[in-house]
């Protein structure tokens, strides 16, 4: 291992390539990280491709002037960098010093005090495992759970709002209120008042995370740092981590300053979290290179860890980590629950990670981020407090990330779809759907090919030209025939059945799949060699469409045709999935598959999906959007909307959707025949100021009720006078439809047990016991298990298909 000292120059700097050993990735275990914990510095690796090579002696070249400039300059002593992904280390190394009095070399197993970075990965991760245990709830306010703190104003504080710096508490209450001690500095923070009004501003508090800290200890009747130990650092095997770290890891520690003129070595520097007895909600965790990569690894990986028994497990659920690490949109940022985003305080971010990237720098000079778009983690280990307590490296670690993104990202993230936009924010992006992608191939995967194309009106590039038209012109394709789904090639018949019909350009026949037949016949296929599916979905699993897509790659399967995807994207975004389950057996056109009512998959996923599980012999071939990740909903995509189906006419209402279209299924009107659907339900027998008072008493998350009265002039209670309810969303980020129209139908199985018909509430929710919940008045429409059951499964089988990140 090369070292590169304080007192080097620049012309002694090491030679380029000389002490980087990068890992041959191949498969997904923990082979990237050493096997003899006895030797950290010293893993066995597989030897390096020739283009991995390139990568690093491009990356070399560009940081170690960076790093001896900043050693040289007294920004830091030394460092520790570590680039990886969700299968390990891919590269490490250390940097200059650790301890310049004495001089003492860094080293890659060196033990550091991780300052704030305790807040994402210690305390966040522990109320966000508390929360899968059912045993906190993200909107429940802290008094709730801790008496005492509800005084001067606090009672209404949330822990989301801790989590995300929106408490209206100040940063820091003075160091004199800790110095008697835990019991006393807890009493004292009871006592604090609100800086401002709660969530009006983000101020970053260490005190939201001592807060947080005591819950934890509440409510598991666990100090934190045992806590922290049994159930994050013992199953991710992190061995050299933890607060109030031992002598032997004290040893390999390195100093901060000096306290009462001893350095602090292995003692936390923060003088809060010293004087808490070395374990604090905000700060106080020690770790290694090693150990914070099993951490981020293990975040790449959807919360699962394979162990050195190659056994596996999981410190998070999927949806767990989704919830955790997405956007929310603070006063003057984007935050994570626990992590950074987009702030004031992301100098160390890479700008080009992705908008899924999370991470959180510490006081001490350490640096994580986490980015599933570019599949890397960043770690960047320093003691730049040392000895002076002077020093800066976030803005060296933002350049180092940046490099690393360039050099590594397309060596660990292969583009099985487009590679993902680095410029991408929460501002409208330039996204381009499969019918774009296809058009710059010049048609290319379907040249000399007759095709059969599933389309209707949403079947159109970017700049509003029809596939139809597109296809027809293309050069080498032959367009032979058109199929249409529900609702026909315009999308406006609300019909029971759709007859066949001619496309006034082409002239071509316009096979129904949703009148006589409901899947391709042998003759409609005579003269096709492939089928071409293009139409866009919405997102929830009660929709015809992608029932139409699996009935004709069956159709394509038995008859022997190729079956093309042009992929579009979920309008409500990727990132998100929710539950219940629908229940085997259930299968049926409006539920083709076994999926979550929320899927947050595309279109072409969902054709992989059906493809793999079906077991579909055909050759199946997805054309993937450009600019689009799993974090984008529609109005992210630069998109035009147009209604998909004649009662889908806003995003607003395809958010609603997937809560209020299970309920249409019963006799109340859910807006079909108004200029609202979905935005507002009703009937003749509905109290609907009773009810919207009620829902607003439940404080669901994101929403409003407002009372309502309407006539439908056609569906349900066509004519007649109708009173309700309208939903207003909110806050997006917060809203969530399925708990939302669960809510709205306990409310109703509660108040009108014999005007509100249910025999037919489960054609669309396909789930018996949630079914059975809402009628027996047991269902908790936001924690109930029943809503989560089959759901881990589903994760697993979703995460083998998935196309972008």
């Amino acid at each position: 291992m090369n070292i590169i000292h304080a007192s080097q120059s620049q012309h002694s700097r090491p030679q380029v390539g000389l002490a980087v050993i990068l890992l041959l990735l191949s498969v997904c275990t923990d082979s990237a990280l050493p096997q003899d914990h006895q030797s950290p510095t010293s893993p066995t690796l597989a030897p390096a491709t020739e283009r991995q090579k390139l990568a690093q002696s491009e990356f070399e070249t560009t940081i170690h002037p960076w790093i001896d400039q900043a050693i040289s300059e007294g920004k830091m002593p030394g460092c520790v960098i570590g680039i990886g992904n969700a299968q390990g280390l891919i590269y490490s190394q250390s940097f200059g010093n650790k301890s310049l009095d004495p001089v003492t070399p860094m080293t890659l197993d060196t033990v550091f005090d991780l300052a704030s970075i305790t807040k994402p990965v210690a305390t966040a991760t522990s109320i966000m495992q508390l929360i899968e245990r059912g045993l906190l709830r993200i909107h429940d306010k802290v008094a709730v759970h801790l008496p005492e703190f509800a005084k001067h104003g606090k009672e209404e504080i949330t822990v989301e709002q801790l989590l995300l710096h929106t408490s209206g508490l100040i940063p820091d209450n003075p160091l004199k209120d800790y110095l008697d001690g835990p019991e006393i500095a807890w009493a004292n923070i009871c006592e604090l008042k609100l800086a401002t009004p709660i969530g009006s501003a983000f101020k970053y508090s260490d005190v939201n995370f001592i807060v947080l800290g005591k819950l934890v200890e509440k409510l598991s009747n666990r100090t934190l740092d045992r806590f922290v130990q049994e159930n994050l650092l013992d199953p991710l095997e992190m061995n050299d981590s933890g607060f109030n770290i031992s002598q032997e890891l004290t040893l390999r520690a390195a100093p901060t300053e000096k306290r009462n003129e001893q350095w602090i070595q292995g003692q936390v520097h923060d003088p809060r979290a010293y004087a808490l007895h070395g374990v604090a909600g905000h700060a106080g965790l020690f770790s290694t290179l090693q150990d914070l990569s099993r951490y981020a690894q293990t975040m790449l990986q959807a919360g699962q860890y394979r162990r050195s028994n190659q056994q596996i497990t999981r410190i998070l659920a999927p949806q767990s980590i989704a919830r955790m690490t997405r956007g929310y949109i603070v006063p003057s940022g984007i935050r994570a629950l626990g992590w950074d985003k987009r702030t004031g305080y992301s100098t160390n971010r890479g700008d080009l990670f992705s908008e899924q990237a999370f991470g959180h720098g510490g006081f001490t000079g350490t640096v994580l981020w986490i980015d599933p778009g570019t599949g890397l983690y960043f770690i960047f280990l320093s003691n730049r407090v040392h000895p002076n307590g002077k020093g800066l490296v976030n803005p060296l670690a933002g350049r180092i990330a940046n490099v690393a993104v360039r050099a590594f990202a397309n060596l660990t993230h292969p583009p099985t779809t487009s590679s993902p936009n680095p410029s991408q924010d929460l501002s409208m992006q330039t996204v381009r759907c499969g019918i774009d992608v296809l058009e710059s191939q010049n048609f290319l995967p379907l040249q000399n090919q007759r095709i059969g194309l599933i389309t209707n009106h949403t079947g159109r590039n970017r700049m509003g030209t029809s596939t139809v038209e597109l296809l027809h012109k293309a050069p080498n394709v032959e367009l032979k025939a058109l199929f249409s789904p529900e609702h026909g090639f315009e999308g406006k018949l609300d019909v029971s059945k759709v007859d066949n019909a001619q496309e006034s350009q082409s002239g071509l026949t316009i096979f129904s799949l949703y009148g006589e037949t409901r899947k391709p016949t042998k003759e409609m296929l005579e003269n096709i060699d492939t089928i071409v599916f293009d139409i866009q979905d919405i997102g929830t699993r009660f929709y015809t469409y992608p029932a139409t897509m699996a009935e004709a790659m069956r159709a394509a399967a038995e008859h022997k045709k190729k079956f093309v995807v042009l992929d579009r994207p979920n309008p409500l975004g990727g990132d998100r999935v929710t539950g219940p389950m629908l229940d085997p057996g259930k299968e049926s056109f409006v539920a083709f598959h076994p999926l979550p009512v929320r899927h947050g998959l595309t279109i072409g996923e969902l054709a992989k999906l059906a493809h793999k599980e079906l077991k579909l012999d055909l050759e199946l071939q997805i054309i993937p959007c450009e600019g689009w990740n799993r974090t984008m909903s529609w109005d992210q995509t630069g998109l035009t909307w147009i209604n998909p189906s004649p009662n889908m006419r806003s995003l607003t209402q395809a958010f609603l959707y997937p809560g209020i279209g299970l309920l249409e299924t019963t006799n109340i009107s859910v807006g079909r025949g108004s200029d609202t659907p979905f935005q507002w339900i009703g009937a003749p027998w509905i109290d609907g100021q009773s009810l919207a008072i009620e829902l607003h008493d439940l404080r669901l998350p994101g929403v409003a009720f407002v009372p309502v009265e309407f006539t439908p002039t056609s569906s349900k209670y066509a004519n007649e006078h109708c009173k309700g309810i309208e939903l207003i969303i909110t806050d997006r980020s917060r809203f969530e439809p399925i708990p939302t129209g669960l809510a709205i139908a306990c409310a109703l199985r509660k108040n009108y047990p014999e005007l509100w018909q249910t025999k037919n509430l489960n054609r669309l929710l396909g789930n018996q016991k949630v079914y059975d919940a809402i009628i027996d008045h047991s269902l908790n429409p936001f924690s109930d298990p029943r809503l989560d059951e089959g759901m881990s499964d589903f994760m697993i089988r979703r995460n083998q298909i998935l196309l972008y990140p």
